[in-house]
């Protein structure tokens, strides 16, 4: 299947969502600041030969439109799940990436009969001091001058390998294109950090059945190895795999971020009968 932009009705919210691809269903969740597409693309490419993907933009981002105010994170759920609906997918697996591997978290916990399997790379199930203080820059420097905030994101987004090998043309390269990226989305984004501040998924996790491994990059200071860890301790049976570099590890390095996401929901989908038409 070609890969197609759907418009839907969710609530008082219209979402946007792209589907493209053949076999077992899966869902994609975009993390802050990021879309469909733009988070999950080189993937999208990987796997669309043997999934049917579906990769929503949640509230805030690509030509999903919702009535503004706060984001809650039931509503992302809601986003994603009636995306999933829109798209026959009646069982799937789902991969989530930063906030979108929370809101995966929380959506494989609140429908269990219909998650095969979770995967979310940089999750976290509360927001914490640091976290909180850390967001509420984002939020201060993107309203003073969002070249500041790209700068700020190019410290810390990235593993110490990647930043090692940076020249001052990178650094000045990587700066301009996050800062359009980010006055592109300024509205979304701001109202995405207030969300990021609030997470606290904690009560849900015992619930999660589906076979879940937690993928942390080893330099994430966005979203330290702390936080998957105790996801990992908490969600029964879960796995966490460690990888190489930042919070930002989709742009950052996306080989390797494919690569990891390829084999384990490829062994996920080895692991659990499908047969066409039970999508």
């Amino acid at each position: 299947m070609p890969a197609v932009d759907v418009l839907i009705s969710s609530g008082t919210s219209t979402v946007n969502y792209l589907v493209t691809g053949t076999g077992p269903g899966l869902v994609l969740v975009h993390g802050t600041g990021a879309d469909g597409p733009g988070n999950w693309g080189p993937l999208i490419d990987a796997l669309a030969d043997r999934f049917t993907i579906v990769a929503p933009d949640l509230s805030g981002a690509g030509a999903t439109r919702d009535p503004g105010g706060p984001i809650l994170l039931d509503d992302l759920v809601a986003q994603a799940l009636a995306a999933a609906d829109h798209a026959g997918l009646d069982r799937f697996h789902l991969a989530g990436h930063s906030l979108g591997g929370t809101v995966a978290l929380a959506l494989a916990a609140s429908a269990p009969d219909r998650v095969l399997s979770v995967v979310p790379h940089a999750a976290w199930a509360k927001t914490d001091p640091w976290m909180a203080f850390q967001f509420d820059l984002w939020s201060r420097l993107t309203v003073l001058d969002p070249e500041l905030q790209a700068r700020l994101l190019q410290c810390t987004a990235m593993g110490d390998a990647t930043l090692r090998a940076r020249s001052d043309a990178d650094f000045a390269a990587a700066t301009e294109g996050f800062t359009h990226a980010v006055r592109a989305v300024s509205d979304g984004y701001l109202r995405q950090i207030e969300t990021d501040r609030t997470v606290d998924i904690t009560a849900l996790l015992p619930r999660i059945t589906a076979p879940t491994v937690i993928i942390s990059s080893a330099d994430d200071r966005i979203v330290p190895p702390h936080h998957q860890r105790a996801l990992a301790e908490a969600i029964p049976h879960a796995r966490m795999v460690e990888v190489p570099g930042g919070h930002g590890l989709p742009f950052e390095d996306t080989a390797l971020f494919v690569r990891t996401y390829t084999e384990i929901l490829d062994a996920q989908a080895a692991a659990i009968p499908y047969s066409a038409g039970a999508r």
